[in-house]
């Protein structure tokens, strides 16, 4: 029975690195796969699937008002797929988790998404809080904070390395916007500086 999974990590947890490994599984045995990522996510450029340890993929993009349909996406990939592949998967909207949901429960495509759970402020993205509620499997994937704890949290920087606790939900950055943090570094300081020498 196909189901919809979801992977979820704080940043740099190795999320990219999986789905790439997961579609070369695939495709090694001879099976098709789609690749996806959100369409604003430019860091390593637009449409391309970016990992830490360098790997680069070119994959489909997918806005606000992309809608799934297998039909669709098999025209898209220009034969039958096996699986679907998400990064960034906080991104979708709910209504998308919810497409993708039916389709692996009543087309028999599997989904596998990967992404983060809750933003810079500890709020939870809308795809990603409908991935938890609909998801036939849920899994944690492990990084640590640079005081050694299970990270959990994301925090957002400036340029000063001071935190940042307003602004737009989505910015785009990686390591030198963002810091993957355990709990009790998310909450040390709420006066907006971060630790010194927490980060290096």
């Amino acid at each position: 029975m196909s189901k919809l999974y979801f992977r979820y990590a704080a940043m740099n947890a190795g999320k990219s690195t999986a789905l790439l490994q997961v579609a070369h599984n695939y495709e090694e045995r001879g099976l098709r796969v789609l690749l996806f990522t959100a369409a604003h996510d430019d860091r390593v450029g637009n449409g391309q699937i970016g990992s830490r340890l360098g790997l680069v993929r070119p994959a489909a993009t997918f806005g606000p008002d992309t809608a799934f349909e297998r039909e669709r996406l098999e025209q898209l990939a220009g034969c039958p797929l096996a699986c679907l592949l998400f990064d960034e998967a906080q991104f979708l909207s709910p209504d998308q988790v919810r497409q993708l949901h039916r389709m692996a429960h009543l087309q028999q495509l599997p989904v596998i998404c990967w992404g983060l759970r809750s933003d810079f402020r500890g709020e939870a993205f809308a795809g990603a809080a409908t991935l938890l509620t609909l998801a036939d499997d849920v899994e944690e994937m492990k990084t640590i904070c640079a005081c050694a704890r299970k990270a959990t949290m994301n925090l957002r920087i400036d340029a000063q390395g001071r935190r940042v606790q307003q602004g737009e939900q989505v910015v785009i950055g990686g390591n030198e916007r963002y810091r993957a943090v355990c709990p009790a570094c998310f909450y040390a300081d709420d006066a907006g500086t971060v630790a010194p020498g927490l980060f290096g």
